[in-house]
């Protein structure tokens, strides 16, 4: 595989002007009152051009994004799921390494206004990718649970604008539960570092998402057999089939000083392991690191398994000597980029990832056991 190339092509540099010929982020203008026009903002795209690596109709749409990747087999990919204004898009643009002083340029994520908030609007929509000067692929998501993406996609009737499975009529409702299950399953088949972001203490219906995604990912593919170099693994080929799964990392979010004691971040994290200690997550993420042994023992015990980081809430803090916000979401760029992450079976470029990643897409569309899932629920009456 070639190299890095000499200038490689970027979106958006952390503390720099834009790169002429790339969509940059929108400027603050000032109107009459003086008050900022984040039109743009309130938009949810921060750039000149969508990059939205899914269109309206939730089908996989590559083109716009593929200019901006490289032959580099050299990269990290990080995507992000969880809730409304749980503040994905925070840690999203931290890792991108933003300068959130700069006064002219908007973050590469749109953070969620004050009016936002109040309306119950969200900004991310589909899967938003960006590519840091470091090439980190971001991949920020629409928020999971949400009741203004069910809004947007309830038709007077109540049946979904989106078709999510292919051929299939559903319910808005039940649509918007198979759509956080496929990005759940996408992300942890594409990602090399899957962020799981939740606030509070407990977030059972996020762990619920995770470990259903976990139980329906099935066969798809490792993204480095799916490339156009390496071709499609025949069954009867001597490669070892091997499922890929993405390496997870739980973030907990405004939290307050006494659910940061030493004691409670202890529980919560025996909690994790104890939720998630026989799920692809653990047993699987292992295997993705071949030079590393663990023992079934240590397995169940060792709250290093699962990697679960915390920041606390804006406000200010009852304990003047208790870490604020900002240093937490500082230092959490740091701990996330060392972290042990999966790796794929082969080496691919960025562009061969991007190429694999809608084959992924097609097969996550297409799954049969998400299929299964989907007709299960309707049975049920739940939906």
């Amino acid at each position: 595989m070639a190299g890095p190339d000499p200038s490689p092509p970027t979106l958006f540099l952390a503390n720099s002007k834009p790169v002429a010929g790339a969509p940059v982020a929108g400027k603050f203008s000032r109107g009459e009152s003086g008050e900022e026009d984040t039109t743009q903002h309130h938009s949810g795209i921060p750039f000149a051009i969508s990059l939205n690596l899914l269109s309206d109709s939730w089908n996989f749409q590559p083109d716009r994004f593929l200019p901006f990747l490289t032959e580099n087999t050299n990269f990290t990919v990080i995507g992000v799921i969880g809730g409304p204004g749980v503040g994905k898009s925070s840690i999203m643009n931290e890792l991108y390494a933003f300068d959130s002083t700069s006064s002219e340029m908007l973050p590469p994520f749109v953070i969620e206004s004050k009016e936002e908030r109040a309306m119950a609007r969200h900004c991310s929509k589909g899967i938003e990718p960006r590519i840091s000067a470091e090439r980190v692929i971001l991949l920020d998501t629409q928020p999971v649970f949400s009741a203004s993406v069910l809004a947007e996609m309830m038709e007077p009737d109540g049946s979904s604008t989106i078709s999510v499975m292919s051929g299939e009529s559903l319910s808005a409702e039940l649509a918007q539960e198979i759509m956080a299950i496929q990005l759940a399953v996408f992300l942890a088949s594409t990602c090399h570092i899957l962020l799981v972001v939740s606030d509070g203490v407990h977030d059972d219906d996020l762990w619920h998402l995770m470990s259903t995604a976990d139980l329906l990912k099935g066969d798809i593919s490792d993204p480095s057999l799916l490339s156009s170099s390496s071709g499609l693994v025949e069954k009867d080929s001597k490669v070892p089939e091997r499922e890929y799964i993405a390496t997870p990392v739980f973030v907990r979010t405004k939290l307050r000083d006494q659910e940061l004691t030493p004691k409670n971040i202890l529980l919560l994290r025996k909690e994790l392991i104890q939720y998630f200690k026989t799920s692809s997550f653990v047993t699987k993420t292992t295997r993705n690191h071949p030079d590393e042994q663990v023992s079934s023992s240590n397995r169940d015990t060792d709250s290093n398994m699962l990697n679960l980081f915390t920041i606390p809430c804006k406000e200010k803090k009852e304990n003047p000597r208790a870490e604020s916000y900002i240093s937490a979401l500082r230092k959490i760029r740091d701990q996330i980029l060392s972290v042990k992450r999966s790796s794929f079976m082969r080496p691919v470029s960025e562009r061969e990832w991007l190429e694999s990643s809608a084959k992924i897409w097609d097969q996550v569309r297409n799954s049969s056991k998400i299929s299964e899932y989907c007709r299960s629920l309707q049975d049920s009456g739940m939906y």
